[in-house]
């Protein structure tokens, strides 16, 4: 029952938020407050609700390092859809055709904000989480990368490849992020870095839900598998080879780290999967 109430909880802010943000569409500034007013507030709803159905600590959004995490993940994925646009523009097939909107891209500080926060807890703070818990790291991040993939198929624009992309390159980069570090900080920083730079910096479209005028006007055109067509360049294969990069640096710090967790043996308790983890993890800095 502990994953039903703690989906309830941060999908019914995510629900007011996004309710919200479609009221003041337009308005810019109205944009930025309320997406900054929704992603404040779904972060104590997570930890109110993990704490009530779990009684621990909610370590993965604690407060001490989460600016630098965020800050490292923003980074991460301002750079690696940089990447992306750069290989895109080598074709030339991205055009910028001169500056965009200040104004709209400060708005989209707060729309993507509200969405990289009540993602990311929904999907690797309560999913991934839980489900690697039981089946452990890998069947974690290919089903909940899955899932993910799947719910952008209700996307106007959506494919099932774009979809697939998205499994491939945000499931998996965005949840090995979560394994590497155990904090939530990080992911949530790295799909916003992501999605930000996508439409308020480069100005293109976002996974099939619309493009908004970011810092540059720009326009893209050429093969859908180059540039991902009207879905956006999340369904480019340079994405998807940029974000499978990412996910493999990421993992291969997960397993120096010892925080790879395997499938829990029957009877075995989530604790005691997680000292098996934590012993390994001991050991590892011990041989160094």
């Amino acid at each position: 029952m502990r994953v039903v109430w703690q989906l309830l909880a941060v999908a019914a802010v995510s629900f007011v938020g996004g309710q919200a943000l479609a009221a003041v569409d337009g308005n810019w500034f109205l944009t930025l407050v309320v997406g900054l007013l929704t992603a404040v507030a779904a972060v104590p709803v997570y930890r109110w609700v993990v704490r009530r159905t779990e009684h621990r600590p909610v370590t993965e959004v604690g407060r001490e390092g989460a600016r630098p995490a965020f800050a490292r993940g923003a980074l991460v994925g301002v750079t690696a859809f940089t990447g992306v646009i750069v290989n895109i523009a080598l074709l030339g097939d991205y055009t910028v055709h001169g500056v965009g909107s200040v104004a709209s891209a400060v708005g989209l500080v707060g729309f993507m904000a509200a969405a990289a926060v009540t993602e990311e807890l929904l999907f690797r703070g309560v999913l991934l989480r839980i489900v690697e818990e039981r089946f452990g790291t890998w069947i974690a991040l290919t089903s909940t990368g899955a899932l993910f993939g799947t719910m952008h198929l209700f996307n106007e624009h959506a494919t099932v490849w774009g979809a697939l992309a998205i499994a491939i390159e945000a499931g998996g980069m965005l949840g090995a992020s979560y394994v590497a570090t155990r904090t939530l900080w990080l992911p949530i920083g790295l799909h916003f870095g992501w999605n930000f730079a996508e439409s308020g910096i480069f100005g293109t479209e976002v996974s099939g839900s619309g493009s908004q005028q970011g810092l540059l006007d720009a326009t893209t055109s050429g093969a859908r598998l180059v540039t991902g067509g009207e879905f956006g360049p999340e369904a480019s294969i340079y994405s998807v080879l940029l974000g499978v990069l990412v996910t493999v640096v990421f993992l291969r710090l997960a397993r120096r780290r010892g925080r790879l967790m395997p499938r829990r043996r029957p009877g075995a308790t989530a604790d005691a999967v997680a000292t098996g983890v934590n012993s390994r993890r001991s050991g590892l800095r011990a041989g160094k």
